[in-house]
């Protein structure tokens, strides 16, 4: 049941992401953009410049911030990884000895024998 779980979980996590390619790689060459619009920015020194690197960067910044369906796309990704890591996980199965009902009950029925 609980691979049936993780499959449909999965399933629908890779759906979305198929479905958010297109607004992830938008938003990654927006925001690659605007790091260089940055970085061009801190190094001039001219007003015009800046002023002309800073409309750049407002441009690049709207593009990359109507760009907001690539979260979607990111987190169905980060679903998908967290899938793939508990698939082959094994069960965690309880200990007799460490489960103080158990060691309760062995021991109420050795001293109703004595």
């Amino acid at each position: 049941m609980k691979k049936f779980g993780l499959l449909l979980i999965g399933g629908v996590a890779a759906i979305v992401l198929l479905h958010n390619l297109a607004p992830i790689v938008a938003m990654a060459i927006s925001l690659a953009i605007l790091y260089f619009v940055v970085k061009q920015f801190l190094k001039t020194d001219s007003i015009l410049m800046k002023i002309g690197w800073g409309i750049l960067g407002f441009m690049a910044l709207m593009a990359s911030a109507s760009n907001i369906p690539a979260v979607l796309g990111i987190a169905a990704a980060y679903v998908l990884y967290v899938v793939y890591k508990n698939w082959n996980k094994p069960k965690t199965v309880i200990k007799e000895e460490n489960d103080p009902f158990v060691n309760f009950e062995k021991q109420w029925s050795q001293l109703n024998k004595h």
